[in-house]
């Protein structure tokens, strides 16, 4: 039978998936502009790059938090706020973590530009980020007001 046995992209949890993944992109658009641009402003400034790598990376987390619980995950927020605040955040700090090793990487052993080694960095630590804020502290249905 066609299509038996496999989720069609109708399904209700597919279309929340690709609308959560399609807002949290936005929103990691914007916090990735500001990652990059500081990153490379750090950099030219004279800070050594990992330092300035760190910095524009959690500046990034900020807005990319405010940003999901704006506009993405508004409706699934089911634990206290401090208690998401930390989960993001040590979600975040992991990325940071998966961010430091593939700069260096890039830079050290790829030869890379370090503003070159941003691009494939990003989208690494955006699936990572992303599939674990989802899965850890957003995946509930949305709350009745």
């Amino acid at each position: 039978m066609p299509g038996a046995g496999h989720a069609s992209l109708g399904a209700p949890w597919a279309r929340v998936f690709a609308s959560d993944l399609f807002g949290y992109g936005l929103c990691s658009a914007a916090a990735l502009a500001l990652d990059w641009s500081l990153l490379i402003l750090l950099v030219k400034a004279g800070m050594n790059y990992l330092v300035a790598a760190a910095i524009s990376f959690m500046a990034g987390m900020v807005l990319a938090y405010v940003g999901s619980i704006l506009f993405v995950f508004r409706g699934r927020r089911a634990r206290r706020v401090t208690t998401e605040i930390a989960g993001f955040l040590l979600i975040g700090f992991a990325g940071l973590a998966l961010n430091q090793v593939l700069i260096f990487v890039f830079v050290h052993f790829g030869g890379l530009h370090v503003g070159l080694a941003k691009a494939p960095t990003a989208a690494c630590v955006f699936m990572f980020n992303f599939l674990l804020r989802r899965a850890l502290l957003f995946a509930s249905a949305p709350h009745a007001a």
